[in-house]
């Protein structure tokens, strides 16, 4: 498969590339924990809801977490996810004088951040080349044939390979934005799909 080509239809169906409109890391890495197991159109309105009370670390170690809940209370497991919210805002203030580390490492020592949350940091707040694997992005890369993988995390590493480094950064938010509106996991809209002349339509 071309994956310029690819890119390239990709990067013309969504012109707004890669970033959602924010740059702050702690907001990225607030809502993008957030995410986890919420679709992106109760996600940020529910983080910019909270982002409107509580903006900086030192305000969410402040905050009542019963306060927080009740502003993401959209979201799923919203009291755990308050819970982590606050405890990772102490973490920064303590070991990272308030700043969201930008090293795969230590993003990973943050409580309720995995792999796919830290290389969201990474790309869409530090701008470095990380590719971040969702559940989407795992789904079309198998379906498009680009991979055969069965966890998200081998698809990063076989996507890694195949990839030229310039893409990475790019390639979760544009895959997310096709596989909520074009290639759904359920009833894809194939017909409608820029990439329908290269997709074999695994598993479907």
């Amino acid at each position: 498969m071309d994956l310029d080509e690819l890119m390239r239809r990709l990067f013309e169906l969504y012109p707004e590339g890669y970033t959602d409109g924010s740059r702050d890391p702690f907001f990225v890495l607030i809502s993008t924990v957030m995410s986890h197991r919420t679709r992106d159109d109760v996600t940020y309105p529910a983080a910019r809801k909270l982002f409107e009370r509580f903006s900086t670390p030192e305000e969410m170690v402040e905050a009542d977490v019963e306060e927080i809940e009740a502003l993401i209370k959209d979201v799923g497991f919203y009291r755990v996810k308050a819970g982590r919210i606050k405890e990772i805002s102490g973490i920064l203030l303590e070991e990272y004088d308030g700043r969201v580390p930008d090293e795969m490492e230590a993003l990973l020592k943050l409580p309720g951040v995995g792999r796919k949350t830290a290389n969201c940091v990474l790309a869409h707040a530090f701008f470095k080349d990380a590719l971040a694997v969702d559940t989407h992005v795992h789904r079309i890369s198998n379906r498009l044939g680009l991979v055969e993988t069965k966890t998200p995390e081998e698809t990063e590493l076989e996507l890694i390979k195949i990839f030229p480094q310039k893409y990475w950064k790019h390639i979760n938010l544009l895959l997310v934005k096709l596989g909520q509106n074009i290639c759904r996991p359920i009833s894809p809209k194939c017909e409608l799909c820029v990439l329908k002349d290269m997709c074999p339509k695994i598993l479907l």
